[in-house]
C-alpha cells in the first residue's frame, strides 16, 4: 500500500535508482464570476435593410395620411343668366342656355334650387324678373326685380325704402329689424353697388342693389333665421355673386 501512494513510484523514469524531487503542484487558476470585459456588455442587433425599409414607409404612410375631414362638403353652383325683360317680350320659363348671348346680369344658383315661373302679372306691377328657392325650405330663396328709367341711385336710405314699397315682406322686416346694415361697394370697373343686410324678427335678408343699362337693379336672398344660420356661407356667396353684364 505504500507504494501506491510513493510519488517516487508514479513519477519514476528509466533510472528507478536516481531519485527526483517531486515538482511543486501548481495551484488551479481561480474561477472568475466577472464578465469579461474585453467584450460589449450588450448584444448587437442586426436588422436587415428590407426590414429598415419597410419601417420607413409605414411611418411615411401614417405622417402622409390626411385625417378624415367632417366638413360638409362645398356646394357646387350654376350661373343664371337674366334677360330683365319687359312684361311685354316676357315669355316665361325657357332654356337658360338661350339667355346667356342677351343677358344683362348674372347670379350664382345652387345646384338642386329650382326655378320658380314668374307670371306677366308679377313682372309688370314689381318688377320680378327671376326666382329660385331651395326646394327642402321654400322659404329660402333668391330673386331679381328691375325698374327701367334709372340712370343712378339715389341715396342709400331712399333706395331701401322704394324697394319695400312694392314689397310687404320687406317692409316688415324692416319695422321689425333688430339691425340694418348698409354700405356702398364698387367692383373692378368702378361700377357702385349698394349693400344691404337685415336681421329681422324671424328672417334674415341680404340686398345688392345697383343701375346699370337705364335699369335699376335689385337682388335679394331671403332666409328664415334657422336657415340662415345653417347655410350662411351659402347665402352669402350667392349674394355675393350678382353682377350686372359688363362687371364681371
Amino acid at each position: 500500500m505504500a507504494s501506491i501512494f510513493s510519488p517516487s513510484a508514479v513519477l519514476s523514469s528509466s533510472s528507478p535508482n536516481t531519485p527526483k524531487a517531486s515538482p511543486t503542484p501548481i495551484p488551479p487558476k481561480p474561477q472568475s464570476f466577472l464578465p469579461n470585459l474585453t467584450k460589449p456588455l450588450s448584444t448587437a442587433i442586426t436588422v436587415k435593410p428590407t426590414a429598415i425599409a419597410a419601417a420607413a414607409a409605414a411611418a411615411a404612410l401614417i405622417l402622409s395620411t390626411t385625417p378624415p375631414s367632417f366638413a360638409d362638403i362645398s356646394t357646387s353652383y350654376l350661373v343664371y343668366y337674366g334677360t330683365a325683360a319687359s312684361a311685354a317680350n316676357y315669355g316665361g320659363y325657357g332654356d337658360n342656355s338661350s339667355k346667356k348671348d342677351s343677358a344683362e346680369y348674372i347670379y350664382d344658383v345652387p345646384d338642386g334650387w329650382k326655378e320658380r315661373l314668374v307670371s306677366k302679372v308679377e313682372k309688370g306691377t314689381n318688377g320680378t324678373d327671376s326666382e329660385f328657392y331651395n326646394p327642402k325650405k321654400k322659404a329660402e330663396r333668391e330673386y331679381l326685380t328691375y325698374l327701367a328709367g334709372f340712370r343712378q341711385l339715389a341715396p342709400m336710405d331712399v333706395v331701401l325704402n322704394n324697394l319695400a314699397l312694392s314689397d310687404v315682406e320687406l317692409q316688415d322686416l324692416i319695422s321689425s329689424a333688430e339691425d340694418i346694415r348698409s354700405e356702398e361697394r364698387k367692383d373692378g370697373k368702378g361700377q357702385v353697388y349698394y349693400v344691404y343686410e337685415i336681421d329681422g324678427l324671424g328672417a334674415h335678408r341680404l340686398i345688392s342693389v345697383t343701375c346699370a343699362n337705364n335699369k335699376l337693379y335689385a337682388h335679394f336672398v331671403s332666409a328664415p333665421t334657422p336657415e340662415w344660420n345653417r347655410d350662411q356661407e351659402t347665402l352669402k356667396h350667392i349674394h355675393e355673386s350678382f353682377r350686372t353684364v359688363g362687371s364681371f
